[in-house]
């Protein structure tokens, strides 16, 4: 795109000096951006949500009743899902950063979404894509899903994970994208439009767990599917209907790419004698001298050095935060396998789709999140002397302290369920009410409300003002590596208990294993990852509080190069 150089103007027609319009001229600041433009990456992100949420939430019943696979499959079928979803946003991030910018990322990948969503629906209705309804045992029971039919699915889904990793990864900093932070009331309207980005986040949270189930579940998946690719469609045309008026922000290149080449630098000089004179490491904000078109797989500056190893003292606190979205996992797949066997009604006719019980999952975030900040926060101001009330690291160790809480109550109730299961042998349905899982659902959700904010807030700040971008990838990588690691944990236990028999936890029909048994591996496995957080935490100083040194190893201990001797 060709940049076109516009003369200085006043007031509301100067053009901005980061921004550019569709056409490659600088962005005339009134008659692009603003909340027009930042609103059309909110209904894109809700149009997400409805679809990647509803699909997981409800996918189990369907695995085990319509394709007949087992319990332990269905679920590391979901996990494998969201997990690919979310790792896939480092891909997407990439991608924006490096080649297409974030409107062509956001286009292409929302695009690739519909197309998944859509092959999900074609799914649903041919015939020859499902397997026959069971029949009795005489005639053979239930056959399951054949590997065309379930390569038909996986495509669906693992196409829909595609879109919704590459867009996820670009919509919020599109959204930013429009207002000037050079502008006192832009920028606080950029601030407004983080609050109302994760509000309609919940918005399409609670849409996709309520109304999108209850359709798939009373009118068909079909329907279900189809709607969301309605929705995702007609949001793409809204954002491509504004095109002309957005604000667009150069290329600035991934992240990634610096990691990288500074890891390669450090491995290629490392062997090389440190100067005695830290003054001649090359830096190109401080050496005006330095040498010109240097490749930076070659020569690292100090700045690129000190990012790295900024980002270097993060990951012990980035692996400790991996457990507790293994345990979030359990409320998309175990937990919704329970609500199953239980009695969902309400009144005679009325009965509550098993998937719409993550209702009371999404409700404890919303309700946590204004607690937090009216009560928390003042209480904690005065004891802790922070601002914030607790600081980003303590409010992560709260999140997974629900999260063992939350497991325990899992546990508990299971060991009920069965008991009242095993009472009552005959019963096509538990005679238990649904709601006793309420409390599993209202500890987890209220620990992603600490864990949530605690990690984004964590990673926003102490990620390097150059790495920026990486903060949300990393943030969101550890979603991914939970829902992985769920899998991982589910696939070890099925093998080790075993799929059936007295000692099998994780079997086909809930009332005859143990899943109580590996609710509570994950609060033993949960208490130990927070005492290894713990640990990690108390030896971290805080980016604004950390004091720069400049001693004989100068800053850049990990890489250097001097000017003179760049080959």
């Amino acid at each position: 795109m060709e940049i076109v150089s516009l003369p200085e103007t006043a007031g509301e027609e100067r053009p901005l000096s980061d921004a550019w319009d569709s056409k490659g001229r600088r962005a005339i600041k009134s008659r692009t951006g603003g909340w027009v433009c930042a609103a059309t990456s909110l209904v894109v992100e809700m149009g997400e949500r409805l679809a990647t949420l509803s699909i997981a939430v409800n996918l189990g019943p369907y695995l085990r009743g319509t394709m007949h696979l087992g319990s332990a499959d269905s679920a590391n079928i979901i996990t494998n899902f969201l997990g690919t979803s979310f790792i896939l946003c480092l891909f997407g991030g990439f991608i924006a950063d490096t080649f297409l910018g974030r409107y062509l990322t956001i286009a292409v990948f929302t695009a690739v979404q519909a197309c998944g969503v859509t092959i999900l629906t074609i799914s649903t209705v041919a015939p020859g894509l499902r397997p026959p309804a069971c029949a009795g045992p005489s005639s053979g029971g239930c056959v399951p899903a054949s590997g065309l039919q379930m390569g038909m699915l996986y495509l669906g889904l693992f196409t829909t994970a595609l879109g919704t990793g590459g867009l996820k990864s670009s919509v919020s900093g599109f959204g930013s994208d429009q207002f000037d932070e050079s502008d006192r009331i832009e920028k606080k309207q950029m601030m407004k439009f983080f609050r109302y980005f994760f509000f309609f986040i919940n918005v399409g949270s609670i849409l996709a767990v309520t109304v999108m189930v209850y359709i798939q579940d009373h009118f068909g998946r079909r329907w279900g599917y189809g709607i969301c690719a309605v929705a995702i469609i007609a949001g793409l045309a809204l954002f491509l209907s504004k095109t002309n008026r957005y604000r667009f922000k150069k290329l600035v290149g991934s992240p990634l790419t610096q990691f990288a080449a500074v890891v390669a630098c450090a491995w290629r000089k490392r062997r090389l004698a440190f100067p005695e004179d830290p003054s001649l490491l090359y830096d190109i904000d401080t050496k005006g001298d330095a040498p010109a078109e240097q490749s930076k797989w070659r020569l690292s500056t100090l700045t690129d050095v000190e990012e790295v190893k900024q980002v270097i003292r993060m990951l012990p606190t980035w692996a400790t935060t991996i457990m507790f979205w293994t345990v979030y996992a359990q409320m998309t797949t175990f937990s919704v396998s329970q609500a199953t066997t239980m009695d969902r009604h309400i009144g005679p006719s009325f009965e509550i789709p098993a998937g719409s019980l993550t209702v009371f999952f999404v409700g404890s975030i919303l309700v946590t999140v204004p607690f937090y900040d009216r009560i928390v926060v003042p209480v904690t101001r005065r004891i802790t002397g922070n601002p914030q009330g607790l600081s980003s690291l303590q409010r992560i160790a709260v999140g997974l302290v629900f999260s063992i809480f939350g497991m325990c109550a899992a546990s508990l109730t299971e060991r009920k369920r069965l008991s009242t299961a095993l009472a009552n042998p005959t019963a096509a349905v538990v005679p238990l009410v649904v709601f006793w899982l309420i409390p599993q659902f209202f500890l987890v959700g209220a620990g992603v409300a600490f864990m949530y904010i605690g990690q984004l807030d964590f990673f926003l700040r102490e990620c390097p003002k150059g790495m920026k971008t990486m903060s949300t990838g990393l943030f969101l990588s550890t979603l991914s590596l939970g829902f992985f690691l769920s899998t991982a944990l589910v696939t070890i236990v099925h093998k080790v208990t075993g799929s059936g028999g007295k000692g099998a936890w994780l079997t086909d029909d809930l009332n005859k294993g143990k899943l109580y048994n590996f609710y509570w591996l994950l609060v033993a496995l949960s208490t130990l990852n927070l005492v290894a957080f713990v640990a990690a935490s108390r030896g971290y100083v805080y980016k604004e509080t950390r004091t720069q040194h400049r001693g004989p190893n100068g800053m850049a201990s990990l890489v250097y190069s001097v000017p003179n001797k760049a080959h």
